[in-house]
């Protein structure tokens, strides 16, 4: 049997699945999807629910499990055959969605089911559907006619073959790069774990890499400033005309904006940008922008002190006269290890990961009232691992499945995605199935692996992400989180969970030392959380600088030249950026959150979404501050881990996924509109401060 086709309430065996059951299962789901969509449109058939939309969901949701898994796959375990088979069904798979967004009975259908007699008496959720679907249909292109629909459906296409490419440019010229080290004092100052992991088991020699836990120690620690620079440019220059130009991804930037302009006027828009925040909370692109710049004005100064900060140290204790670029993280660790006398790495040996997950899943329970218990699985790769999320009589509400480490044929960075929604089906439940992917360096013989902070809050905002779809309560997919909240307030609850990696009651839970077993001092949490904004200004304008960059760069009506491109970063730099990295740099041609991951357009969603997620944990600071005033408080704190307060975020936020707008899950949950305060606090940036609109 194909493992692709079994029934959606059953857990998938991802080790059986083969490329030719990629192909087989895509072919057999499209058709039925196809005939379903061809019954459901038959003006013919009542405009009911239980008509229409019910036997769509039936009939696509196998299709779009089997393609998830698919493009998963192919994300974490790339191979050629698997990538081969990949693309080969990307064009019937692009091809039956503008297929489906461009089907003129099906849209007459969904304005029959809105226009039904008894509309106004089904679920808030239901109503939502419908209203969601019609919005959905126009920006599609449903009412374009002829050659308008044509080139539509052409771009379309286009635009998923392009973006697939990128991707894969940035991974082949990630994996394709690496450096043989024999001289082991080029290699002083870097961390010994991360030594073991790069060494050839049979010669003295080291291989390095441009993956993340190669790269960064390398960059941060080593004393060698050859060999600095010589990683800092390779990674700068991956998929660009200055590195393998065999990845060159200039060409696909150039016609991934051509063909989103072109999207945009096709539909009646300016611009991608006016496009795409049709869906998303901010109303304009210049709403946008002036919220950048707004942000901008207020970081900037702090930035502009960090880095004359650093650069005074670097010449006096480092000998550094010419801050490099490659130099900046170097100097900062040891500035930082100056100035709150700790390292990354002595911190890092207190965050073992089966302590820190053993601790995050601590930290749901006591918030959310679930537990996540090991799950029996198997897996597309021995590293993966699966927790089934149980509420307090022990009911399953769906399955968390992680892969951790980083590897070769897995696509860099972090995210969450769905293998199948929550789901209402008459008397009974469809759990949700959630993928939590990161790139963390990989355990060393009998050792555990080791976890940076920064992995540990990696971790903490993809298991907010996950949790928005695990802890829905919401019974028709087409409301679910990934499918209904807007991109701008999607990263609330993953930045959220961020915050409770700096509280103390929640570090002595994910903190057991690799040699003594002891949690985490006092002592060196004061320093770590004295250092928390450490160059927050620097920090702050560059995702400003990524952001404006993003939204300037598709608030046009044309596509641009890789060479416009580039200078119109540059005018962006000018304007908010204090590190210029050298003119070789290529920052577009790996920035796949922009061309390959969604993201265009919508890059500014990671600091829209900090004001609303620092301003929801503010209720959880609060609700510590009345605790501790309170004379029946208990003899044990648990600080911001108010349980009270965390099932109302779950009531209101998390379990309510897209029924409403996010705007209105917020205010539900904290009484009235986001402000800015929390985040300028919990940044470092609340004096010298002129008030910001939000």
């Amino acid at each position: 049997m194909n493992p692709l086709l079994v029934p959606m309430d059953t857990l998938v065996d991802y080790a059986s699945i083969t490329p030719s059951h990629v192909s087989d299962a895509i072919e057999q789901l499209l058709a039925k999807a196809r005939t379903a969509i061809g019954v459901a449109a038959d003006p013919s058939l009542a405009p009911t629910w239980e008509a229409v939309v019910t036997p769509l969901d039936d009939a696509s949701e196998p299709l779009w499990r089997a393609w998830s898994i698919a493009g998963h796959l192919n994300a974490v375990v790339n191979t050629p055959e698997l990538r081969d088979v990949y693309n080969k069904m990307l064009g019937p798979i692009s091809e039956f969605s503008t297929w489906v967004g461009l089907h003129e009975g099906l849209y007459q259908q969904y304005q029959r089911l809105r226009h039904a007699p008894d509309f106004e008496q089904w679920s808030p959720a239901r109503r939502r559907v419908i209203d969601l679907a019609l919005r959905d249909f126009k920006l599609s292109g449903v009412e374009l006619q002829g050659d308008a629909r044509t080139r539509y459906a052409l771009n379309s296409d286009r635009q998923s073959q392009v973006s697939q490419k990128f991707s894969e440019n940035v991974l082949d010229a990630t994996d394709s790069w690496s450096l043989v080290i024999e001289d082991i004092k080029r290699l002083d100052g870097i961390p010994e774990d991360t030594l073991a992991s790069l060494k050839d088991a049979d010669h003295e020699r080291w291989t390095l890499n441009l993956k993340m836990p190669c790269y960064l120690p390398v960059i941060q620690y080593a004393h060698d400033r050859e060999l600095r620079r010589t990683m800092y440019q390779a990674y700068a220059t991956r998929a660009s005309d200055q590195g393998d130009t065999n990845f060159d991804n200039s060409p696909l930037i150039e016609e991934s904006l051509t063909l989103r302009a072109e999207e945009s006027q096709l539909l009646g828009f300016q611009h991608f940008a006016d496009l795409r925040l049709q869906t998303r909370m901010a109303d304009s692109a210049e709403e946008v922008i002036d919220f950048l710049r707004q942000l901008a004005k207020r970081a900037k100064p702090f930035a502009e002190r960090d880095l004359t900060e650093l650069k005074t140290f670097a010449k006096a204790e480092l000998g550094l006269t010419d801050l490099q670029p490659w130099d900046i993280p170097y100097a900062s660790e040891r500035l930082r290890e100056m100035r709150y006398a700790y390292s990354e790495d002595e911190v890092k040996q207190y965050f073992t990961e089966p302590r820190v997950l053993s601790g995050l899943f601590e930290v749901i329970e006591t918030l959310f009232g679930v537990r996540l218990t090991p799950h029996n699985l198997n897996g597309w790769h021995k590293d993966v691992r699966a927790a089934a999320v149980q509420n307090d009589s022990g009911e399953v509400l769906g399955y968390l499945i992680l892969d951790l480490y980083a590897r070769s044929g897995k696509q860099g960075g972090a995210w969450v995605d769905s293998e199948r929604n929550r789901r209402k089906r008459l008397s009974t439940v469809q759990t949700p199935v959630i993928y939590l992917t990161c790139n963390f360096a990989r355990p060393q013989g009998d050792w555990p692996a080791l976890l940076t902070h920064d992995d540990v809050i990696t971790l903490f905002h993809e298991s907010g992400h996950a949790l928005h779809a695990l802890l829905s309560e919401v019974d028709e997919p087409g409301v679910s989180a990934f499918a209904a909240v807007e991109w701008d307030a999607i990263e609330l609850p993953s930045q959220f969970m961020e915050n409770f990696c700096w509280e103390w009651q929640v570090l002595q839970r994910l903190t057991a030392h690799i040699d003594t077993q002891e949690p985490l001092p006092k002592e060196l949490y004061d320093r770590m959380k004295a250092a928390r904004n450490f160059q927050s200004g620097m920090h702050t304008v560059r995702q400003i600088e990524f952001s404006l960059f993003d939204i300037q760069l598709h608030n046009r009506s044309q596509g641009l030249s890789i060479a416009e491109v580039l200078t119109q970063l540059d005018q962006v730099r000018e304007e908010v950026a204090v590190v210029r990295p050298p003119s070789w740099h290529r920052f577009p041609h790996s920035f796949s959150h922009l061309f390959a991951g969604g993201y265009g357009a919508g890059y500014y969603s990671y600091k829209w979404a900090e004001v609303l997620s620092a301003d929801a944990f503010e209720a959880f600071e609060e609700a510590a501050a009345r605790s501790a005033a309170s004379a029946h408080q208990t003899a044990v704190s648990l600080g911001a881990l108010d349980s009270d307060t965390g099932m109302k975020f779950r009531r209101e936020v998390l379990a309510v996924g897209g029924t409403r707008p996010a705007a209105e899950s917020f205010h539900a949950f904290r009484g009235r509109p986001p402000k800015m305060d929390a985040l300028l606090r919990h940044s470092g940036m609340l004096d010298e401060a002129t008030p910001i609109r939000t």
